[in-house]
């Protein structure tokens, strides 16, 4: 057996052993386990109209990350307390084939936060007018139901999940409807659409704190599953949007504010790749 190769295994082992050791043995000399530096984000790519059956679809994949969003358009009753709006009801799912972490069965713990996380920042950004959605005050609205399906996790999903959920939104050209109130008809017209109007693109960038006081960007799953906090920063155009940051250790003034300007350099990027993607 040659010394290359058995230099792997006694990596691999001692990796499986003592992976924290592992991980701060890198981060020592401000490099980690996957050659990038602290700050520096995996390659990213997007791929919209996946999803033949889908009113609007995209796969995106961040490193090894990878989430497929598939948005099915439909007519419904508005809501009572909003009659003049539509309506979106994003879901997360996360099935076994993506992590040995979930199981069959109930939505799990962090597909629930996920799901109500990309929710609130899509509802908060504005991106969309839900008026926009609306074809008959009071009678006929449609709602938007967006499936983002995560085939695999190696972390910062949730960056991961809005992103294919943005980009789906951008491929969506809804059908020409009217509506006769008088006798409670619809008329859907296929052949002549409307594309969907989306006023901005908020962007997630993730990331982690390892041992207190050395923040990186862009976790894998198994920094995060090491990291004492993780921190999610969205913005919104060049603006500030929301941080979302449930407990762990807290920030220095200034590691937060290189995380939002390392953020506002990658949703850049992103906003650049949802749009080649889409052809804009």
């Amino acid at each position: 057996m040659g010394l290359i190769m058995k230099y792997r295994i006694l990596s691999f082992n001692f990796r499986t052993i003592h992976p924290v050791k592992y991980l701060r043995d890198y981060l020592a000399h401000e490099i980690r386990p996957d050659g990038r530096t602290l700050m520096k984000f995996r390659p990213a790519s997007i791929n919209v109209g996946s999803v033949s059956t889908a009113d609007g679809s995209s796969v995106v994949k961040i490193g090894n990350t990878t989430v497929v969003c598939g948005i099915k358009a439909e007519l419904v009753a508005p809501k009572t307390e909003e009659p003049e709006s539509g309506f979106i009801v994003p879901n997360v799912t996360l099935p076994p084939l993506c992590s040995p972490k979930f199981r069959p069965g109930p939505p799990s713990a962090l597909a629930q936060t996920l799901t109500h996380l990309v929710a609130s920042i899509v509802m908060n950004s504005q991106c969309l007018k839900l008026q926009d959605l609306c074809i008959a005050p009071e009678h006929l609205v449609w709602v938007l139901h967006c499936d983002m399906v995560c085939l695999d996790h190696d972390g910062a999903l949730l960056d991961a999940c809005l992103t294919a959920l943005l980009a789906a939104l951008k491929t969506i050209s809804l059908p020409t409807v009217e509506y006769n109130a008088d006798e409670d008809k619809k008329t859907v017209n296929l052949r002549k659409r409307t594309p969907l109007i989306i006023d901005n693109i908020p962007v997630a960038t993730t990331f982690a704190i390892i041992d207190n006081d050395i923040v990186i960007a862009d976790p894998t799953n198994e920094e995060e599953s090491m990291a004492s906090g993780v921190l999610s920063i969205v913005i919104q155009g060049d603006q500030l949007s929301s941080v979302h940051k449930p407990g762990g250790t807290p920030l220095l003034e200034m590691q937060l504010q290189n995380c939002i300007s390392a953020a506002k350099e990658r949703s850049q990027l992103v906003n650049n790749l949802i749009c080649a993607a889409v052809g804009q």
